[in-house]
Parts: C-alpha cells; structure tokens; sequence
C-alpha cells in the first residue's frame, strides 16, 4: 500500500461485543485458563455462539483441575465483562456446552521435543507480519482509527459515561483515508453502526458518536457530514449473539492489519502459542516493526512459512515494499534470523508468550497496542531489535 498516488484505501473493526468477536474472547479465556495452570499447555479451542447459547469444542492437553464446569464458569464471565444481559443472550442464563477432548497423539508426536528433536511447528502454513510509518503505532491508519473509535466506545459505555447512554456492546467501525504520495491526510468517510437500546433516536446516536469519532481522528480529518454513517440502515437493537451467529477466528482481517498486507489465513484465538498461525505471526509483527523503528524503510512486509513437527521455518521472505534505506533485503533476512531463534520454541521464548496474556488480544487488534511489562502483555510490539539492526546497518 506504498502508492505514491493518490488513492483511498479502508478498514474495518469490529468491537469486543460483535458475536465472533464474543467467541474469539471465550476461546482465549480458555488458552489463559490452560497457560495459568500449566505454561505448555496445549489448547486448540473453537467457540460458537447464537441466541443464549455458547458451545465449546477442541482439543486439549493440561491439568485435570481445570474442567468442563469451570470453563463454563469462565465463559460466563467473559460475557458478563463484555457487558451482555439481554432477552436473548446473558451471561446469566445462557446455556453452555463443552465438548473439549485431548489432543491428537499424532499431532502431539511432531510437535513434542524428544531426544535430538526440538520441538515442532504445530502445523503447516505461512504467516505474515507488516509494519508502516502511518501512524506512531507503526500500524496502518485505517485499521488503528477503525480500532480506535471502537475503543474509546467501549471505554465510555463502560465507565457508564453519559455520552454513550443507550449504547449496547455491539459494534462495528469502518474508516475510509486518502492518501497522498504514499501518506494518509484525512478522511474521506467513517461509517460506524452500533447496537443501541429500543426507543434510542438514530439522530441521538449520530449526536453521541460525532464528537467520539472526531476526537478518535487527528486535528482536521474528520470527513464531510454527508460522509458520517451512523446505523445507516436505522434500527439496531437486536444485536450480538442474538441477532448474529458468532465463530472464533472469522474475523482475522480485522485482527491484523485491515488488508493492508496478505495474510497466511490461520486464525489467532483459542491456540496456545505452539501453534504458529499465533506465535510465527506475532513475530513477524515484531520484526517487521522492528525494521521499520529502526529507520530501514518506511514499510516491511514479512512472511514466514513452516512445515507441521520441523522447527526450522521454510522460509523468512522480506519485501520494503519499495521504501528501504539502502538495505539490502537478502542480508536484512539473514540479520533478522540471527536476532530471533523463530523456531516455535525460540519464538515462545523470546516473546514469553507461555504465559494468561491472550483474552485481552481478542477485540481490537493483536497488533498496534501497547506493551504492558507488568502484566506481560503484547510482547511482541517492543522494539528492543532497533540498537542491533541499527549497528547492523552503520545507522
């Protein structure tokens, strides 16, 4: 997305009440429980949820202690966080099945360290990681202001802030930028649509949602008022689970980087962190970033691929999309794995990704945030690589 046209470009988010976005957040309330109890624990959890029901299903492999009961418990929590009492689904009636089982043996073989062998990917596939100079987050600025205006909603409806009277858990942003030479100047559309209680005005919402999105945006970005969509197909009141089926990992664009770059097309949520679809994916945001706060280019894009039990990735491909600063991309891949073991093992320990860290990663991006060192949270956006690629670079 480097054009040095002008163009428009759009992303979407979705907040933590959007019902597959309810399922992402109980499938990793189920990795965090695992981890806590037993840090290489296996998890492999998928979460549907519709009208006052939740089913849980998968694969596991940790501590008896934590059983089908407590997980239920622990579902029903995440639903009541999120804010959920309706008619048609709350957190206190909503029946709840689990129907998770041990892991496969066969996948447990490959994956497993044993004599000589280290620890093995924990499937095939391909990831990708991006970072840009969009934003000081290094993300692109479609997705960080559609994430953006999403979270300080939450934050409002939360805190029972006036501003946001009336205003359910379910939601959905999208932010239209132009671009000049390659730079986003302002927006030329935002369409936000909210779940809202009945009787709620839809030109009371418009009033509650404007100064929202324009403090979300930077000075003089906000579009023309024609160009504002609130709830532009008026009444939504039947919202959430109730209204929408929701999946754990159906909303992977939206967890990564808005289209902006590929995506290898595994999910995030509810895997434990040998899998790569999580972890490679994780890293290759942490390089890519990396690269960029270095001062090597104003873009990065990284792919890295692996093969199911071999702990050697396949292959690490870097493109600076046109934007390097008299980097060679062959050597920078070469520095890049001496840095960073990115085999499964190596990148779990690098990023100390064996730890409860992921229910709080299931709305609003996994990428852009910032790192908490007290909590252990979003390891993989420090940019502690910057001294040694710099030195790498004569920089």
């Amino acid at each position: 997305m480097r054009d040095k046209g002008e163009f428009l470009f759009t992303s979407e988010s979705v907040s933590e009440g959007h019902p597959d976005k309810v399922a992402d957040r109980i499938s990793d309330t189920v990795v965090d429980a695992y981890l806590a109890a037993d840090p290489y624990a296996r998890v492999a959890c998928e979460t549907l949820v519709t009208t006052n029901r939740i089913i849980l299903a998968g694969e596991t492999r940790g501590p008896d202690t934590i059983t089908k009961e407590y997980l239920a418990h622990l579902a029903r929590l995440a639903v009541h966080d999120i804010g959920y009492d309706q008619a048609g689904f709350s957190w206190r009636n909503a029946e709840i099945s689990v129907h998770l089982h041990a892991q496969s043996a066969d996948i447990a073989v490959g994956v497993d360290a044993a004599g000589n062998k280290d620890e093995g990917a924990g499937d095939q596939g391909i990831m990708f990681g991006y970072a840009c100079s969009d934003t000081e987050a290094l993300m692109p600025a479609p997705i960080y202001y559609s994430h953006l205006i999403l979270r300080r909603i939450s934050e409002l409806r939360r805190a029972g802030d006036a501003q946001a009277a009336g205003l359910q858990p379910d939601a959905k942003s999208q932010v239209t930028l132009r671009y000049v030479d390659g730079k986003p100047v302002g927006a030329s559309s935002v369409v936000v649509s909210i779940q809202h209680d009945e009787g709620v005005e839809q030109s009371a919402i418009r009033e509650q949602l404007r100064p929202i999105i324009k403090a979300a945006l930077p000075p003089g970005w906000m579009p023309p008022d024609a160009e504002l969509y609130t709830n532009p197909t008026g009444k939504f009141v039947i919202g959430g689970p109730d209204g929408d089926t929701g999946l754990t990992g159906r909303k992977i664009i939206v967890d990564t980087y808005g289209g902006s770059c590929p995506h290898g097309g595994g999910a995030f949520s509810g895997k434990d962190p040998t899998k790569v679809d999580r972890s490679a994916a994780y890293v290759c945001r942490y390089l890519a970033k990396n690269v960029v706060a270095a001062g090597l280019a104003e873009s990065c894009t990284l792919q890295l691929s692996y093969a199911i039990g071999v702990s050697q990735p396949l292959s690490l491909y870097v493109d600076l999309n046109g934007t390097g600063k008299d980097v060679d991309e062959t050597k920078l891949g070469t520095i890049l794995r001496e840095l960073v073991d990115l085999t499964p093992r190596g990148i779990r320990e690098h990023l100390q990704l064996n730890r409860p860290i992921y229910a709080v990663t299931s709305a609003f991006g996994h990428f852009g945030r910032t790192p908490d060192p007290d909590l252990g949270t979003f390891t993989w956006e420090k940019t502690d690589l910057v001294p040694a690629l710099q030195s790498a670079f004569g920089r």
